[in-house]
């Protein structure tokens, strides 16, 4: 039970690690410009939603 759960932190922390890459790789490409569309902030939005859901299955089923 113990491992179960040491594995289950330490792949909340790659994910997490995973999910503040995307968003700082979409943030220095955004951040030197005044405007940003919508549409890109939803796709940021998105790509990070897409990815902590992904990581966020195998976790729920290893602790079951």
């Amino acid at each position: 039970m113990t491992e179960t759960i040491q594995r289950s932190a330490s792949h909340d922390l790659v994910v997490l690690a995973e999910a503040i890459e995307v968003i700082d790789k979409a943030l220095s490409e955004i951040g030197q410009r005044q405007l940003v569309t919508t549409t890109e902030v939803a796709d940021l939005l998105l790509d990070v939603r897409q990815l902590l859901s992904e990581k966020a299955e195998p976790t729920t089923s290893v602790a079951k």
